[in-house]
């Protein structure tokens, strides 16, 4: 596999994550994944995180949200379509999954979303 250039941007307002909201979605079982067309034409993949209180405390919404961020580093240059925003939501899962059930399950949602 060869990792395309693309450059990885930031959601960082909660009003881009409600713009992403509105879009397609694909759900499974340790993750659910947002994803919707920038309202500009450009070649980045803007990615944003997020962990609910429900998941647990501090300490496991953080460690979600690190591996989160290192599978979307790994796999939106791969599966992403430049000029789209993705959101990565944890589940309950997230944080006690095995790292090859969870990138798996990224890799069926990206490619779902393609």
């Amino acid at each position: 596999m060869t990792i395309k250039n693309i450059k990885l941007g930031k959601l960082k307002k909660r009003s881009e994550f409600l713009y992403v909201r509105d879009g397609r979605y694909q759900a499974k079982p340790n993750i659910v994944i947002q994803m919707r067309a920038q309202s500009e034409a450009t070649e980045m993949i803007n990615v944003g995180f997020t962990a609910t209180k429900k998941i647990g405390n501090a300490v496991v919404r953080n460690r979600c949200k690190r591996r989160l961020r290192e599978l979307a580093r790994a796999l939106l240059p791969l599966h992403g379509k430049p000029g789209h925003n993705y959101v990565f939501i944890a589940r309950a899962n997230t944080a006690k999954a095995e790292w090859a059930d969870l990138q798996k399950d990224v890799e069926k949602a990206l490619l779902r979303l393609a």
